[in-house]
């Protein structure tokens, strides 16, 4: 298998399961199929929600690239990005915390999250199931 990769720009709206589905096409692991759907789930909520702000307006541009070892997924929004010392992916120690669950959730459900220097895109990667 070669290196394949495909664009996407949707409008920044909740209706995400279509692109959802989409997007894990490939995947035919069942196992790795719903940890990636939970993880690209929140990556995308949080684009919509956080990143453009709940407006449709906006769009988000999102890239699969397929390698022989690596699923990969970048997501990019519109906003002002995510600030770095939120990156972490660590739990809010307050349970009632308005935000911060999502990119826990991502660190979980990927082995590899990279973010721009921006903080407007995110890149997360796994290794393809055997």
């Amino acid at each position: 298998m070669a290196l394949r990769w495909a664009d996407y720009i949707t409008p920044s709206t909740l209706h995400l399961a279509p692109l959802l589905e989409l997007l894990l096409e490939p995947i035919s692991c069942a196992d790795q199929l719903a940890a990636l759907q939970l993880g690209l789930q929140e990556v995308l909520v949080n684009a919509v929600r956080h990143g453009n702000g709940g407006d449709p307006s906006k769009c988000l541009r999102v890239r699969r690239i397929l390698t022989p070892h690596w699923l990969v997924f970048q997501v990019q929004d519109e906003g002002c990005g995510v600030p770095i010392q939120v990156r972490t992916g660590v739990l809010p120690d307050r349970p009632d915390a308005v935000g911060g669950r999502g990119i826990f959730l991502m660190h979980q459900c990927f082995e590899d999250v990279r973010w721009s220097r921006r903080g407007n895109r995110v890149q997360v990667a796994v290794r393809r199931a055997a």
